[in-house]
């Protein structure tokens, strides 16, 4: 299964600790994580299940492709990583 971690940093804000489920994709994966976890959804994903702008989810240390349909392939061993993007200068 893959394994599914959000940063510290989301996690004071609503509760998300890790976890592990299986999917063919990113989104997959995150659906079942969210399944059970209505509010890390909506911290993460709009209304239209979009990944937020504020938000980056990295698949085994790289930055997603498709930050709109969350496509990107994971296999058992993939890691995913959810935490707030950084902006500013």
């Amino acid at each position: 299964m893959a394994k599914v971690v959000f940063t510290g940093n989301i996690q004071r804000h609503v509760a998300c600790p890790p976890g592990n489920a299986r999917g063919a994709t990113v989104r997959e994966v995150l659906e079942t994580i969210f399944a059970g976890n209505p509010a890390a959804r909506s911290y993460v994903l709009d209304e239209h299940g979009n990944l937020r702008k504020h938000m980056a989810i990295y698949l085994n240390g790289e930055a997603i492709a498709d930050r709109a349909g969350l496509s990107d392939p994971v296999t058992d061993a993939s890691e995913i990583y959810i935490m707030q993007a950084l902006s500013g200068g």
